[in-house]
This record gives structure tokens, C-alpha cells and sequence, in this order.
């Protein structure tokens, strides 16, 4: 049997005119971090999502947005209900989780809990633009989607407790009697996200174009913060 030339290249396992070996489409190469990639997909779903409502934005569009083929997208989220759930897994439960352990009986002066509540409330709104319009467009909206799923995969998590430790704070004189427990949450969502979506609007407006987060949370804080005081 002839004998392989010295100087002949070693047999590949794959010649060149093969096909490369196959892969799953819309797999991310190994230049690209795949948590980096999942995160920005989950980041620019959260920004159409607030634009335009879930039901108006598609995977297809979620793609395009982010610069990406609709196989990559589908290579992380095969559909828009397993997208809506990671995002209310990863973004918005450990929030809701957050504000319900903020309220505890054991804790400190309750002002002082409220109005720290008020402040996480709006560093969270400002540090992701996309918040403000998707709390009014999704969750506060009778009929959005991402409320919808929120209470069919949790249900009103801490709502109940939350509602009886305001109630037990007035009962042992440390809160204003007269405000209702059950739409305080409502009252600064009031206060912090609707003057943050309004900012915009205000441009053109000579009393408060000037006027801007840093404003609205000192406003926001200063109205709670005395509005819930018990009274002498």
C-alpha cells in the first residue's frame, strides 16, 4: 500500500466542500453573549411593549427593533405568552416581591416605610423609561395583558398583607386614620408615574417646563410624607 506523502497535509475529518456542520437556527454565534443577547431581546420588548401595547407588538417586530433575525428571537422565546412570562419573572415579580417586604409590622417608623416606597417607586421609574407607560398602559388598564398575566401566574401577592399593615399602623395611632389603606399604593403611582409621563407634554408649558424627576419625586415624597402622618 503506497505510503502518505511527507510533505501531504494530515486528512481532515470534513472536506472542503462539505457543508459545515449544522446548528439550530437562530442560535447565537460565539461572538455574541447569549445573556447578553437575552437580555437585550427582554429590554427592547419592555420598550415596544410601552410604546405600542403587547397586543400591537409582535415577535417579528421585537426583532427588527433589537437588530436581530426572527430565528434568533426564536431561539430564546418561542412565543410572545413564554416572553411575557419570562419578563414578569425576571423584571417585574422581584419588584412586586421588593414592595411587599417593604411593608412588615416589625419595621420602623411607617412614614419612613412609605416614603422610602415612594422613592424606590420613582429611581425605578426613571432608571427604566420604559416603566411609567407600561404601568398605565398594562398593568393599571382593566383589561392589559401583562395584569392579566400577572394575576393568573401570582395572583394579588402581598396585596392583602400590605392592606392589613397599613391597617394595623392606624389602629395603633401611627397613621393618619382617614386615608384608605387599600388605594395608598394607587395614590403614589399617582404621584410619581403620571407627572413622569406628563413630562413631555410640558415642554411648551412656561409653569413647569423646568420641572423634572429630581421635582417630581421631592413633590411626591413631601405630599406622602405629611399626608400620612398621624394627626396631633
Amino acid at each position: 500500500m503506497a505510503s502518505r506523502s511527507k510533505n501531504a497535509p494530515a486528512q481532515r475529518t470534513s472536506q472542503a466542500g462539505d457543508p459545515p456542520a449544522s446548528r439550530r437556527p437562530g442560535r447565537p454565534s460565539g461572538s455574541v453573549n447569549g445573556l447578553e443577547q437575552r437580555n437585550r431581546l427582554l429590554d427592547t420588548a419592555l420598550v415596544l411593549f410601552a410604546r405600542q401595547g403587547i397586543v400591537d407588538t409582535s415577535l417579528s417586530a421585537i426583532a427588527r427593533e433589537a437588530g436581530v433575525t426572527a430565528a434568533m428571537l426564536h431561539y430564546y422565546f418561542k412565543t410572545r405568552d413564554q416572553l411575557l412570562d419570562v419578563l414578569i419573572e425576571e423584571r417585574i415579580q422581584p419588584r412586586r416581591i421588593a414592595i411587599g417586604k417593604t411593608f412588615d409590622i416589625n419595621t420602623g417608623d411607617p412614614v419612613t416605610v412609605i416614603t422610602q416606597l415612594t422613592e424606590r417607586l420613582m429611581k425605578t421609574a426613571t432608571e427604566h423609561p420604559w416603566f411609567p407607560a407600561l404601568w398605565m398602559r398594562e398593568v393599571l388598564s382593566d383589561n392589559g395583558i401583562l395584569r392579566q398575566r400577572i394575576q393568573q401566574r401570582y395572583g394579588t401577592l402581598y396585596q392583602q398583607s400590605i392592606v392589613d399593615c397599613i391597617a394595623h399602623w392606624q389602629a395603633e395611632g401611627k397613621l393618619n386614620r382617614d386615608f384608605e389603606p387599600s388605594l395608598l399604593f394607587m395614590s403614589i403611582l399617582g404621584l410619581t408615574i403620571m407627572p413622569l409621563i406628563a413630562i413631555k407634554a410640558w415642554q411648551s408649558d412656561p409653569l413647569r417646563s423646568k420641572l423634572g424627576p429630581a421635582d417630581i419625586a421631592r413633590h411626591a415624597v413631601a405630599i406622602i410624607s405629611h399626608g400620612v402622618s398621624p394627626k396631633s
